[in-house]
């Protein structure tokens, strides 16, 4: 296995010449400049991708691995580019890699096709506290129908998990460790080498989601060692309806499919069908090829600024935002990890978060409100709702003082 695209160590970047790359950023709204504070829901895309996804329809719009013409041959060229290019950002192989929708199609397909199949009366599903709902609901539903169990593993009050209470959960009963990367709600860097390790060594398979941890960090899927990893494209300055299932190899010629149809077979007759090989057996029907285009120049983007300098970036931009937030009387932050990523959930005495987002929005910023798909995490807060801000790259230091001062004001029309 070659390594990974992805640079490891940080050089000097021209940020202002990187956020010029992104035309959505120079609008206003409602009168004032835009501050994009809400990149862990979904970040802004560079002119490079939305040029390629533009290209694709322009000059190769066809439906791939079904012509043998010209426009059909580049598109599939493209599309299984995009496989090879994100296999190379990831450290894997290509016939390792499913595409698909995204991490909740990914964690779906994981659950119908792996865990549906194997699990039985008895065995254990274990999931931590701080899971986005697509790491929890399949497990619920393949739960109810195997008769397995679900078991939490829980965190500390400052957002880390509880490893020594998740080790002593690792009984012989559990089959499958479901664990995100990055909690999408604290910014908790989760130490998943470690925990696959332990899985491992005790026969238990591991579902790592990496949504909040691709797009913002260098992610080497051989050094990481879990069974599955699911990620989202949109997040990582891709299209929407675009990311990945990794597998290992073993897992994915060994699961059924989850979907049937065109493209994911290699022969039908009304006596039967012959599956295609995975990947492509995952693959029914025409994929999103303009996307998976667009997915591979996101790559391409990325790694030309290097994750290195990216992952350094943020947690600049971080530790600015968390110090100014600090400073503000009656504001409280949910997550203080030592290893945590660019975000940042917040609450203001006396505000509903809600209201704080929408005159926030009035003064051009835009920051998350509500539960972000984490109910059971925000219980254990035991609070209903938070503000979720969320820096990437390509902003700065001048627009979360912009985000303070808005706030100062949103905070004296609440009285």
């Amino acid at each position: 296995m070659s390594a990974p695209v992805t640079d490891m160590a940080a050089v000097p970047v021209d940020w202002a010449r990187v956020r010029a790359d992104f035309p959505l950023l120079e609008r206003h709204v409602h009168g004032k400049p835009l501050v994009y504070f809400d990149n862990a829901n979904t970040g802004q895309k560079p002119a490079a991708v939305i040029e390629a996804v533009d290209g694709y329809y322009r000059h190769f719009n066809a439906n791939v691995s079904r012509a043998v013409h010209q426009l059909g041959s580049e598109a599939t060229e493209a599309y299984e580019g995009a496989r090879k290019r994100l296999a190379r950002f990831l450290n894997v192989r290509a016939d390792e890699l499913v595409l698909c929708s995204g991490t909740t199609f990914a964690i779906n397909l994981v659950a119908y096709s792996w865990a549906l199949p194997r699990l039985k009366a008895g065995d254990t599903i274990l999931v931590s506290r701080m899971e986005h709902h697509a790491n929890i609901v399949p497990w619920q539903l393949v739960a109810a129908r195997t008769g397995a169990t679900i078991r939490v593993a829980e965190i500390h009050e400052d957002g880390t998990l509880d490893r020594e209470a998740l080790a002593r959960a690792m009984t012989p009963d559990v089959k499958l460790l479901a664990i995100t990367h990055v909690s999408n709600l604290l910014g908790t860097v989760n130490p998943v080498r470690e925990l696959c390790r332990e899985a491992r060594r005790r026969g238990i398979v591991t579902v790592v989601d990496g949504s909040q941890a691709v797009p913002h960090r260098p992610v080497d899927l051989q050094a990481i060692g879990c069974d599955f990893y699911a990620f989202t494209g949109h997040k990582m300055c891709g299209p929407t309806g675009t990311g990945a299932l990794w597998a290992r190899r073993e897992h994915l010629e060994a699961m059924p499919p989850f979907l049937g149809g065109g493209e994911m077979i290699r022969e039908v007759s009304f006596d039967g069908t012959v599956f295609n090989d995975p990947p492509h057996r995952f693959e029914a029907g025409t994929p999103n090829i303009a996307g998976f285009v667009g997915l591979a120049a996101a790559v391409d983007y990325l790694d030309g600024i290097g994750m290195a300098n990216i992952e350094a970036r943020e947690a600049d931009l971080l530790a600015y935002l968390t110090t100014a937030l600090d400073a503000e009387p009656g504001v409280r932050i949910l997550g203080r990890a030592p290893d945590k990523a660019a975000v940042v959930s917040f609450l203001v005495e006396g505000a509903h978060a809600h209201d704080l987002a929408t005159l926030l929005d009035l003064e051009g910023v835009a920051v998350r409100s509500g539960q972000h798909c984490a109910h059971p995490l925000l219980q254990f807060y035991g609070v209903a709702a938070t503000c979720r801000a969320s820096p990437a790259f390509y902003n700065t230091h001048a627009e979360i003082d912009a985000f303070i001062t808005a706030l100062r004001k949103v905070r004296r029309l609440l009285g």
